[in-house]
């Protein structure tokens, strides 16, 4: 049995990472959307599809490590110059505090499997120009709730 609500207190979990990549929407307004496997202190695991390019930004708190389930396109972490084309099957990372950027989405859908360690709050996005994002149009979990009208 698959335990999915990562607030439960489990000491171990099954996951079906391709379902759970199948349920995440064809499209959002937000850059990302994600589910958490596990949100732990020590780390936390998520599968996350991205919508549009996500501009320069970095991370406080945690490394990351990104594995690619599905979809291509370029990353560049550190510096610009090192943009390099990403697939299925490839890992990605990158300490807390290194700038990265993922500047064009070529073949949809972009999913990725994420550890975090140690675990990274949904808020934890510093975009290296403030104009180009916030937490709120990174993550769909920090958009403003819609206005009921």
């Amino acid at each position: 049995m698959a335990k999915t609500d990562p607030t439960e207190k489990a000491t171990s979990g099954r996951f079906d990472v391709r379902a759970i990549a199948d349920a995440l929407p064809a499209s959002a307004a937000t850059m990302l959307v994600d589910s958490y496997l596990t949100d732990r202190p020590a780390a936390s695991a998520r599968v996350f599809r991205v919508y549009r390019p996500t501009p320069a930004h970095y991370h406080e708190g945690c490394d990351e490590y990104l594995y690619v389930l599905s979809g291509r396109g370029t990353f560049w972490i550190g510096d610009a110059s090192d943009e390099a084309e990403f697939g299925p099957g490839q890992l990605l990372f990158f300490e807390r505090g290194v700038v990265h950027a993922l500047p064009r989405l070529i073949e949809e859908p972009v999913v990725f499997l994420s550890v975090d360690t140690p675990r990274r709050a949904p808020t934890d996005v510093i975009f290296v120009d403030a104009a180009s994002g916030s937490a709120e149009t990174f993550m769909a979990r920090n958009a403003a709730e819609p206005d009921p009208a």
